[in-house]
């Protein structure tokens, strides 16, 4: 074979095997991911020592559900060394965000100040049983979301992260444009670059990239330094 073909060769290799490597690795960012009891058994120290640094774990969904993995889920990422924080699955149609940020907040989903907590996240997606925008008018979705945040910054401090997607933000909100100053985005679009980020903010801070993660769940990645995820979950 010659130097001229086995170059070809080799280049053709390198470019499969980027084809094949998983979404979190073609990206930049800290890595991390978000799980739920979905996933019964999560390698966190695998996790870490592959270089993730936080994790998301499910805590609540409206005002009934408590997730049967949180704990022990919160205690192994704990254990671990990553930072760790709760997020509660919306639903707006059944209770107002207030209650429902009261539930998240009494089940795991609060902050603290030390450095390995992330602000609670309010996971808000098309709704998976029912109407598309769980029967609200966009701003009467907005005046929900404004509830909940607005309740959880009063017990905590900090506003939640919001996760959504750009197109359920400019379905079911209305394409509001008052919430990118205070409320953090992670942003879910499953692609190899960020292309579109919802009204009201400029980037994302958190953007879930993957539906599928080596060590459990969903990869997310952080917009940034490991320090500066570091600054962020102690809220400096």
């Amino acid at each position: 074979m010659t130097s001229t073909v086995k170059a070809a060769a080799l280049s053709l290799l390198l470019v499969a095997a980027a084809n094949a490597s998983p979404l979190e690795a073609r990206a930049s960012g800290v890595q991390g991911f978000d799980i739920s009891n979905y996933q019964a058994d999560v390698d966190f120290a695998g996790a870490y020592g592959a270089g993730a640094r936080f994790v998301m774990i499910k805590a609540t969904e409206g005002t009934s559900y408590i997730d049967k993995s949180f704990s022990s889920h919160y205690e192994g990422a704990s254990s671990a060394g990553l930072i760790r924080g709760g997020y509660h699955f919306a639903q707006p149609a059944s209770s107002s965000g207030a209650s429902q940020a009261e539930y998240f907040l009494a089940h795991g989903g609060g902050w603290s100040n030390d450095g390995k907590t992330l602000p609670g996240m309010l996971d808000l997606e098309y709704n998976p049983s029912g109407s598309t925008c769980y029967g609200l008018s966009a701003s009467s979705m907005a005046a929900w979301v404004k509830d909940f945040g607005e309740t959880y910054k009063s017990k905590t401090g900090r506003y939640p992260m919001i996760y959504t997607t750009a197109d359920w933000w400019k379905t079911c909100t209305g394409n509001n444009g008052n919430f990118g100053a205070d409320y953090p985005l992670v942003l879910a679009q499953y692609a190899s670059s960020v292309s579109t980020v919802p009204n009201g903010w400029s980037t994302q801070s958190f953007w879930q990239n993957s539906d599928s993660y080596k060590y459990g769940g969903d990869s997310d990645l952080w917009n940034g330094s490991e320090d500066n995820l570091k600054k962020f979950a102690k809220g400096s």
